[in-house]
């Protein structure tokens, strides 16, 4: 490891504890309680959360298939349905420990390696794909913002949100072609690519990646993930017997993300809880339960990530088990 690398690894982590510390002390957490509703937290409760923690995760692996589908080339082998939900599963349990940026894409690369093609269908796809949960959060702000700025309640932010969305997803086709037309206008212009990043531009439009109904399908998905990840909030929350809205977990959430994607954190602890519980707190939750509440939803969600990934993990290795001569797919079925 580098010394500039070391030094931001080291930055990163005091920024964590910082905004730890800062949670606690504004929030007035009480550690002792906390714990307490922990242990009070049911099986039937967190079986629940897994649910939802695997309906995430696998519309997450839905979306990556969908451009990996678009990236593949004929000599690539096509993961199956399990091995793309157990490389999702991984990303997103190592994304409790390590950046949320980093986890996924490393996780599918190493995944994909012996597949063909990793660094492009891995990386590449995982950035195009998560672009649109990006995108989705984006629009949704806007809808918080304007129920903060009008003192909204719980019907005009889901208005806003529905009428967002539906903008959004009218919207992305004529993006897209817009997108496409320029990129043929200047391949068009320059000949034959002479450099990398006119490579990859007409690699991205050779690819099938600007697809109107795939774009519109990615944003459609992105938007379902939002849906799952607001009930896995208020899951979390019953879970311990705190009493948060659901809309103002729906509202909050856009803030929380949008921080985690800037302020570059291990799994974005400390900006994620801090972030949770003022955005909370600006939708009339009170802070202190705000608070309280986001430091349980940190371990809850990372249990259920985590128990999602051996399931997942171990039903692929049970695949591989049960289908030890099955000859590699180089084609989608």
């Amino acid at each position: 490891m580098t010394p500039r690398r070391l030094s931001l690894w080291i930055a990163s982590a005091a920024l964590t504890i910082l905004l730890i510390i800062v949670l606690v002390k504004v929030g007035k957490i009480d550690l002792r309680v906390t714990l307490q509703q922990l242990r009070r937290v049911t099986m039937l409760s967190l079986a629940e959360l897994v649910l939802l923690t695997g309906l995430h995760v696998y519309l997450s692996s839905k979306k990556w298939r969908c451009v990996d589908a678009a990236l593949r080339r004929p000599s690539d082998t096509v993961p199956s349905r399990t091995m793309s939900f157990a490389l999702t599963s991984i990303g997103v349990a190592l994304g409790q420990v390590l950046p949320v940026q980093l986890s996924m894409s490393i996780a599918r690369t190493v995944g994909t390696y012996f597949q063909g093609g990793a660094l492009r269908r891995g990386t590449g796809g995982t950035l195009f794909e998560q672009a649109f949960d990006v995108l989705v959060v984006v629009f949704l702000a806007i809808a918080s913002g304007f129920t903060r700025l009008y003192s909204g309640g719980g019907t005009m932010w889901t208005v806003c949100a529905i009428a967002l969305i539906g903008l959004a997803m009218v919207s992305i086709g004529p993006v897209v072609r817009l997108v496409r037309n320029q990129i043929i206008s200047l391949t068009a212009r320059t000949g034959a690519p002479r450099n990398r990043i006119l490579r990859s531009i007409a690699d991205i439009h050779q690819s099938g990646l600007l697809s109107e109904s795939l774009a519109r399908k990615l944003m459609a998905l992105s938007a379902a993930r939002f849906v799952i990840q607001a009930l896995m909030a208020a899951q979390a929350a019953k879970a311990i017997g705190v009493q948060i809205p659901l809309w103002h977990l729906a509202a909050a959430m856009p803030f929380v993300i949008i921080a985690c994607v800037i302020v570059v954190t291990p799994a974005g602890l400390g900006v994620n809880e801090l972030s949770y519980a003022t955005a909370l707190h600006m939708f009339g939750t009170p802070l202190a339960i705000g608070a309280q509440w986001a430091l349980a939803n940190r371990f809850l969600v990372a249990s259920s990530c985590f128990v999602v990934a051996a399931c997942a993990t171990g039903l692929l290795g049970f695949e591989k088990i049960m289908a030890p001569r099955t000859p590699l797919v180089t084609q989608e079925e």
